[in-house]
């Protein structure tokens, strides 16, 4: 084999590397979207910059903090990632670390609106409280995590049986992702915004609480009242009547259907061009 044709298979196999480098990269930092873990990771980019600068200017007790910081950072990020890392492993056994969104398809994303329209007027006529919060892009596998597994499809039946008072499932939150209850009695975090109403019980603190922190919608039926809310970007919508939820609802599954077909649509042009 003559040396021009070694020197370019090793050119070609030092970019396949690179280029499957980046995509597990791309592909973790996927999984960790939206969860605590983006902070942390903000973090560890800010202590390689000042070392970077540190370096720069000759600030030695600085960029010698800096080191010993990125030096301990390996175990630091096993512990602090734990719950990420935990995920991805789980993902990577099931197969589904590099599969797509898990956002329902257009039609199943109008069943999901009609049945959780139908649940939470069933239980605000009854004076049922409920709390119920739908994922969208920001992942909330931690929350997930503090609740019962239930991994069911999404029905009004289920819903309304969850929320029966006096039983195990019915304080919490439940979690809606894609299709499928994701889980049932979670926690979630209350919020400490002055602006909410002292009337306003623990269901609504929360469902603010994690508005403030994700991009999720939490529908709130109140057990006192029996009015129907609706929490979304950190502000809570109140008195809300059965098209009104219904239109949030809609609106919510209109976006999702258009990210997963302009994502489809950024696929069949790569596709195209490189045919």
């Amino acid at each position: 084999m003559a040396f021009e044709d070694i020197s370019v298979l090793r050119y070609l196999g030092t970019a396949i590397d690179i280029l499957l480098v980046w995509f597990v990269i791309y592909k973790l930092i996927m999984v960790i979207r939206g969860t605590k873990a983006v902070q942390l990771l903000k973090g560890i980019i800010v202590i390689l910059l000042v070392k970077t600068i540190s370096g720069f200017l000759g600030l030695n007790t600085i960029f010698w903090l800096m080191d010993q910081a990125i030096s301990w950072g390996f175990i630091a990020i096993i512990v602090i990632f734990q719950p990420e890392l935990r995920r991805a492993l789980e993902q990577l056994g099931r197969g589904r670390l590099f599969s797509k969104s898990a956002f329902p398809e257009e039609d199943e994303g109008v069943k999901l609106t009609d049945d959780i329209t139908k649940a939470t007027s069933y239980m605000a006529k009854r004076r049922i409280g409920a709390l119920m919060t739908i994922e969208r892009e920001t992942g909330m596998g931690d929350y997930i995590e503090t609740g019962i597994p239930m991994n069911a499809n999404v029905s009004s039946e289920l819903l309304i049986n969850v929320f029966i008072p006096n039983t195990p499932l019915h304080d919490g939150a439940v979690i809606i992702r894609g299709s499928q209850i994701a889980a049932a009695a979670c926690y979630l975090p209350l919020s400490e915004s002055p602006l909410i109403s002292k009337e306003l019980g623990t269901r609504h603190r929360a469902a603010v609480g994690i508005s403030e922190v994700t991009d999720s919608i939490t529908i709130i039926v109140s057990e006192e009242t029996g009015s129907i809310s609706a929490a979304r970007n950190g502000e809570l919508h109140r008195n809300l009547d059965e098209d009104a939820l219904k239109n949030i609802l809609s609106s919510n599954s209109n976006k999702q259907a258009r990210t997963r077909s302009a994502s489809s649509s950024r696929w069949q042009w790569r596709g195209k061009k490189n045919g």
